[in-house]
């Protein structure tokens, strides 16, 4: 079977502008999910650091139940389970953003906020104990310690992981086009179906997620060097 390489067939029926508007998507998402899994990893390391039993507990069950559940189960649960019972004036809200943009979106950032309180909590135990007492002996509460001293430490022994968690994240945004999402792997799919260009499409699509990928990694590991830079500076 002869199969004739066609790349200009992407270029008309406004086919770049659908793989456009997915790698928006995919940007958007990657962006509302990152916020989400930092802001709520790093909590929930505070939080764990406290060392109370009943909320150690229920942290490690949330991490457990996050970290051994396959991403696309998540998204599938809240898309059509928490989708079902939230309320419908909610529901509204949501869908003027777009229900399976929110919805994926949520459950990529809760599953990493997972895996980002364990490196983070991983580094905050790295930084001698000295360091906490210091500070409150300076007279800070736990929190301004916490936020002021240890968690700034903490992210930066904490760049290379948080990075790798950054890729993921990024990648396991193809995962929303199990929903109908029109993300940058939905596009492809989408002109797939249209044009059976295949080989032409997916090879769009990985080149794109590669780029992207590589840049994240060139990022981060531009930060860590800065950062080593400016502690021996100092």
């Amino acid at each position: 079977m002869n199969y004739t390489l066609d790349f200009g067939a992407l270029l008309s029926n406004g086919y770049p502008s659908l793989i456009l508007g997915g790698l928006v998507t995919t940007l958007q998402m990657t962006l509302f999910a990152w916020l989400l899994a930092f802001g709520l990893g790093s909590a929930l390391a505070v939080l764990r650091m406290l060392n109370i039993r009943v909320l150690n507990y229920a942290i490690a069950v949330y991490v457990a139940f996050h970290r051994n559940v396959p991403m696309l189960v998540h998204i599938l649960l809240w898309y059509f389970g928490v989708a079902s019972i939230v309320p419908p004036a909610i529901n509204d809200v949501i869908n003027l953003v777009g229900g399976e943009f929110f919805y994926s979106s949520v459950a990529i950032g809760l599953v990493t906020a997972a895996y980002v309180s364990e490196d983070l909590r991983s580094a905050i135990r790295a930084i001698p104990r000295g360091q906490m007492e210091a500070a409150r002996s300076l007279g800070l509460g736990y929190l301004q310690a916490m936020r002021k001293v240890i968690l700034p430490q903490a992210f930066k022994i904490s760049i290379p992981p948080l990075t790798n968690q950054t890729l993921l994240l990024f990648k396991n945004t193809s995962l929303a086009m199990a929903i109908g999402l029109i993300e940058l792997t939905g596009a492809g799919r989408e002109i797939e179906s249209a044009t059976f260009k295949t080989f032409e499409i997916y090879f769009v699509v990985t080149v794109l997620y590669l780029a992207i990928s590589l840049l994240l990694m060139a990022g981060g590991a531009h930060l860590s060097k800065r950062v080593a830079y400016v502690a021996r500076t100092r």
